[in-house]
């Protein structure tokens, strides 16, 4: 009895731990976003304070008032930033999704010559950092007269996002067996239609979160951004933080406030789609 007793002392004991350890890990990887809403909602004074007030002694919501209020009366276009965000990052990754499906398949079900060196070719493209490539790709949208264009950002996007999205859906594919296809085909269905009805469902985990990925990396690119956009016509949101930085002051409250509306789009998007991310890829497709 005494073992069993001890046992379970120090089983309910790793318990607690893991729990505050976990606890505690998320609250330092929370700890930012929390800062940044507080910030946004502080009054000056409070944020530049020596030292630091931790908890604040007055919260309002003018920052947002001000961002909406419209350009010229201290606000900042943010609904035509968001749009622009919206239409960019949307666009980007569904043209990625597709074709990432495409050489996603390819990779994982088909046999070619040169396979290895091309999907190893496509993963060291992710070597090269964003900002290496901002110069050059300047150069070339130059000539070509896409500076200040979705167009422009668009295709960049998609040429940042194959190869991670390649990758992962391989990756995924190759955890369906290929016997449910090939049990769909002698069952009746063409190819395509195997794909869509049994392989594609099964491969919607890796996909979902090959998309959410992608979105992301769009969503929050400031790199490229800044070098490929110039007017309110095309610039995003992370482009839009530079609208309160003045030669000589930052405005940081309205730049927190402009962050936490980006933030939002963000979470909802991941919240939505969540479920599909969660779950055995192949669990009852699979009879014994």
């Amino acid at each position: 009895m005494d073992d069993n007793a001890s046992a379970r002392l120090t089983t309910r004991l790793l318990s607690i731990g893991h729990a505050v350890g976990l606890f505690l890990a998320m609250t330092v990887i929370c700890l930012p976003g929390i800062w940044i809403i507080l910030t946004s909602l502080r009054p000056p004074v409070e944020i530049m304070a020596k030292p630091p007030v931790w908890i604040p002694q007055e919260m309002n919501l003018d920052a947002y008032v001000a961002m909406f209020s419209g350009v010229g009366k201290g606000g900042i276009p943010v609904i035509e930033y968001f749009r622009n965000s919206l239409i960019i990052s949307v666009t980007s990754t569904v043209i990625a999704i597709v074709i990432g499906m495409a050489g996603g398949y390819a990779f994982a079900r088909f046999r070619f010559s040169g396979k290895s060196g091309w999907f190893l070719g496509l993963m060291l493209t992710r070597t090269v950092p964003g900002i290496a490539l901002s110069l050059p790709l300047f150069f070339v949208y130059a000539r070509l007269g896409i500076i200040d264009t979705h167009f422009g950002l668009i295709l960049a996007y998609v040429a940042l996002n194959i190869p991670f999205t390649i990758w992962l859906i391989d990756g995924f594919f190759r955890q369906v067996p290929k016997d449910l296809a090939e049990a769909a085909q002698i069952d009746g269905c063409t190819r395509w239609q195997a794909f869509w009805q049994v392989e594609f469902p099964l491969a919607g985990p890796g996909i979902a979160s090959a998309a959410i990925f992608a979105f992301l990396t769009c969503w929050n690119e400031f790199a490229l951004a800044s070098q490929l956009t110039r007017s309110v016509n095309s610039k995003t949101l992370p482009v839009g933080l530079l609208d309160y930085t003045a030669e000589f002051t930052i405005d940081w409250r309205g730049m927190c406030a402009l962050a936490v509306v980006m933030i939002i789009p963000a979470l909802t998007l991941t919240f939505i789609v969540q479920k599909h991310l969660v779950g055995g890829l192949t669990s009852g497709a699979v009879k014994g």
